[in-house]
């Protein structure tokens, strides 16, 4: 069975997370930010995907898994309870159903990792998605 991985990039550069990728044996990167652009350097969709896969790591962004904006707004706000809210009946809809299973037997086929902005994956959506997928795959799941 393999290990799910979660993995943030809030403080960390662009070589340090796919280092830390290549140190667990990640296959492929699931981008579950809704919004794959990003301020920080190296870490916007097309960039990130072409780094990843010149170090032999797959790069996939599954938008509809992505924090819908009022659940952004809650989460930088520090409202998690919100979000969380918001983001459970986010996932609910047909199209974030049917990522959610494109991940689920992405995780079953392979050592997958689900990115997103936020370190602390207590504090972010992709904690939700993992255990989401946790709880059909009956495997173990590691913050990187």
């Amino acid at each position: 069975m393999n290990r799910l991985a979660t993995i943030g990039y809030e403080t960390d550069t662009q070589a340090g997370m796919i280092q830390r990728l290549k140190a667990a044996d990640v296959e492929l990167v699931v981008d579950v930010r809704a919004v794959a652009s990003s301020r920080k350097a190296g870490f916007s969709k097309t960039l990130l995907g072409n780094s990843l896969n010149a170090e032999g790591v797959g790069y996939l962004h599954l938008r509809p898994l992505g924090t819908p904006k009022p659940g952004r707004d809650a989460a930088r706000a520090g409202r998690t309870d919100e979000m969380r809210q918001i983001f459970n009946a986010h996932l609910e809809e047909p199209a974030a159903q049917l990522a959610l299973a494109q991940a689920t037997e992405l995780a079953r086929a392979k050592r997958i990792a689900l990115l997103c902005y936020e370190d602390d994956p207590n504090c972010c959506h992709r904690q939700i998605v993992a255990d989401r997928i946790r709880a059909t795959l009956k495997c173990e799941v590691v913050d990187l």
